[in-house]
């Protein structure tokens, strides 16, 4: 009989089935617990990915507006300027 990837089926001892894994409790408490570190780290990238690009958003529309006053002193209208 094959196994769930259509390879053919060990058999496997009794009480040997836990241990087959090469995995214990404690290896996915560790696991888990690297897991949990980089989510958090994720996180934190984020966060400060939100804010660059607030601040970004900021830049630009502080730039746009220097940009209508430098206009307006020109005597040039906001429409004859190219975007």
């Amino acid at each position: 009989m094959s196994g769930p990837n259509g390879d053919l089926g060990t058999p496997v001892e009794a009480g040997a089935e836990g241990e087959e894994d090469g995995f214990g409790e404690a290896e996915y408490a560790a696991i888990n617990s690297m897991l949990d570190q980089i989510n958090s780290c994720l996180d934190h990238l984020e966060e400060k990915n939100d804010h660059l690009h607030a601040r970004l958003q900021e830049l630009l529309e502080s730039n746009r507006q220097t940009r209508l006053e430098f206009q307006q002193q020109l005597g040039e209208t906001p429409s004859d300027a190219n975007p």
